[in-house]
């Protein structure tokens, strides 16, 4: 759908367009029958000019009517105004501005994603676009971030004065990259890829979002996408960790060795007490078997002593 400024341009070049036809009709006509004088004062005549006039006021109209779109604002440019610029910039809906002293700047209002990747087509650069910072440590790790911002309409002038349509490439951009080199060094590289990766995150969307709104930016969010390490890194990363499943491994081949030896301790020590019961078992039946036969050695004395003590002559 047309809006009216769109509209007025489109009626201004159609306008031009026949009063160039009109025209040359006329001036063809008079030279063929009145000759070049006389057709050249055929141009200057009330035929011509008030077309002509007409022609301008419908230029002057599409460029004098402005319409905004609700996404946008615009930053009226002004020859008639202190500094060159309008005071204020123009909300959504229909204005009017200076035809020629005056022209409309628009920025956007609406969420913009900024994006550095350091893969191919990922990123608002083509190929890796991805942060180099080094950490506190020596190490260089590469970050792929994002970030969620939009102009603050209020601050539209502002921005036109300071940065004109540069401020992402001049201001975003430059400023995130900054940032992120600052704050990753002063972490280590283990810190990094671990326990500071989400107070790096915190740390820097809350210093961007005071930088952007000094400048007239609004922050939305700030995104810590990917971390990513130098290859060499890397390698000792992957070489750490096969060190650390080779020791668990170790350990666990112990720890089933020393539960191994348990048991056969715990084997051992059953197989001792078995036979140790068993020697007592044996010791205790003998000494038993000595005692019945005392007992029975004792009882038999007792029954000689009594016989004879009854029969004294047993003995001759």
């Amino acid at each position: 759908m047309l809006n009216l400024d769109q509209l007025l341009y489109i009626i201004s070049v159609v306008s031009w367009i026949f009063f160039g036809i009109y025209t040359i009709v006329i001036f063809v006509r008079a030279l063929l029958r009145q000759g070049i004088i006389l057709a050249i004062l055929q141009l200057l005549s009330t035929r011509v000019l008030l077309p002509l006039l007409a022609t301008i006021v419908i230029s002057l109209l599409s460029v004098a009517v402005v319409f905004v779109q609700p996404t946008h604002v615009a930053v009226v440019v002004s020859l008639i105004s202190p500094g060159g610029v309008r005071p204020e910039p123009l909300r959504a809906g229909l204005h009017l501005i200076v035809p020629i002293l005056e022209n409309e700047v628009l920025y956007p209002i609406y969420w913009q994603t900024y994006t550095m990747s350091n893969k191919m087509s990922e990123g608002a650069k083509v190929g890796d676009d991805s942060i180099r910072a080094r950490t506190s440590d020596g190490q260089e790790v590469r970050l792929d971030s994002s970030v969620i911002f939009r102009i603050d309409l209020e601050q539209a002038v502002t921005i036109h004065v300071d940065w004109q349509e540069r401020y992402i490439e001049d201001f975003v951009r430059p400023v995130i990259r900054g940032y992120v080199r600052t704050q990753v060094s002063q972490f280590t590289v283990k810190e990094v890829n671990s326990s500071a990766r989400r107070d790096l995150e915190v740390t820097l969307g809350r210093l961007l979002s005071e930088e952007f709104a000094s400048k007239g930016i609004i922050m939305d969010q700030f995104l810590v996408r990917d971390i990513s390490f130098t290859d060499e890194y890397a390698h000792a990363i992957e070489e750490k960790q096969v060190a650390l499943e080779n020791i668990e491994k170790a350990d666990h081949e112990a720890e089933q060795i020393r539960n191994l030896a348990a048991g056969e301790r715990d084997k051992l020590e059953t197989e001792a007490e078995g036979l140790k019961e068993k020697a007592i078992l044996e010791a205790e039946g003998r000494a038993q078997a000595i005692l019945l036969e005392a007992q029975a050695q004792a009882e038999a004395l007792k029954l000689i002593s009594e016989a004879l003590a009854q029969n004294p002559d047993l003995l001759t």
